[in-house]
């Protein structure tokens, strides 16, 4: 077992929620579980007070994205709460033209290609955080006991999306930038960590007591190229959240050979995805990390004893490391049946 992180030192344990002690390497009485994307499009009550409002407009009204977030923790009884919120949004705060296109996703209406492009970019500054303030100040006095986990984008995938100007299935251009042209590159980089780091910590001085680090693409590089060109600039923005004492996750897709890479930046807890076992993962991690996940998202819409047996065998690999909070290996799919989660938050707390 690791030594209590600040979050949890000096601190009774009754009075820290399963999900802290989790995440700062203990094992509580009680197994903690969310989902990522958990507030979102599975949720009737969602789309009711989405209707009509453009997703970055939601994440930028304090009273709408506050009553988004708290909607899973009173549908589902989950263990904590997850900043709604998009990884472009730091983007959007700061001057960047870039509007998420329905069935698409985030477009970025003039695509940084040249190093004049990147030096036109840079001289935009992190935008006013004030809309995310008073967002994470509702939810938490609203969420009582249970946490917030404060959410930012990773600098690579926010490079990736400027690069390529939408998504993108193998992010040739942004690949081809970091060694065509690594000046420009690195430039780029040190601005998106620069961006998302200053919105991470903003959340998590706002009463957020954990922070996450969504890398999206990652798992589009090579251990090489991530050791060298982007898990840099991963440690540049959580730099700015370090000594604030919170426990800092970071998960990424298609990451299983940069697991070790993504915690050395500075990680406490590492989300895995649903392509390699927890158990095997721990290994790879030398047995002392805590870890995220990692429930197949496509088992959500399988018959329940075989999502059932699937839960109990993500939690039974979990054993293996120091400690587990109980998450999907992705989001939530839209079409989820929000009855299927509010059932195995309840498995997770029996086992």
């Amino acid at each position: 077992m690791t030594n209590p992180s600040p979050a949890t030192a000096d601190v009774p344990e009754n009075a820290v929620p399963p999900l802290v002690r989790a995440y700062s390497g203990e094992r509580p009485d009680r197994l903690p579980v969310w989902f990522m994307r958990q507030a979102g499009r599975s949720l009737p009550e969602y789309r009711a007070a989405r209707q009509g409002v453009g997703m970055l407009e939601s994440c930028l009204r304090p009273e709408l994205a506050a009553e988004i977030t708290l909607q899973p923790v009173r549908r589902h009884g989950v263990d904590a709460a997850i900043f709604f919120s998009d990884i472009v949004v730091p983007l959007k705060l700061a001057g960047v033209d870039v509007e998420i296109v329905s069935g698409l996703g985030p477009v970025v209406a003039e695509p940084v290609r040249t190093r004049a492009d990147v030096d036109r970019l840079v001289q935009h500054r992190p935008g006013d955080h004030d809309a995310i303030t008073e967002a994470v100040h509702l939810t938490v006095a609203e969420l009582g006991a249970t946490p917030l986990i404060g959410f930012a984008g990773a600098p690579f995938t926010l490079a990736a999306y400027l690069v390529e100007g939408r998504p993108s299935r193998d992010h040739l251009a942004a690949r081809t930038m970091m060694h065509a042209d690594p000046e420009a590159w690195r430039l780029l980089m040190r601005w998106t960590a620069d961006i998302t780091g200053a919105f991470l910590r903003a959340q998590v001085l706002a009463g957020a007591r954990a922070a996450q680090l969504f890398d999206s693409w990652a798992g589009a590089l090579s251990l090489a190229d991530y050791t060298g060109h982007a898990a840099p600039f991963s440690a540049r923005a959580l730099a700015q959240v370090h000594e604030l004492g919170v426990p800092v996750v970071h998960f990424g897709t298609g990451t299983a050979e940069l697991l070790g890479a993504m915690r050395d930046v500075g990680a406490d807890v590492i989300g895995v995805d649903y392509r390699l076992p927890l158990d095997e993962a721990a290994a790879r991690l030398g047995g002392t990390t805590t870890l995220q996940g990692n429930i197949d998202p496509a088992l959500l819409a399988a018959p329940w004893e075989v999502l059932e047996a699937h839960v109990r065998a993500v939690v039974e690999a979990g054993r293996a490391a120091p400690a587990h909070v109980v998450n999907l290996g992705h989001g939530v799919p839209p079409s989820t049946d929000p009855g299927v989660l509010t059932r195995v938050v309840e498995l997770v707390h029996q086992l």
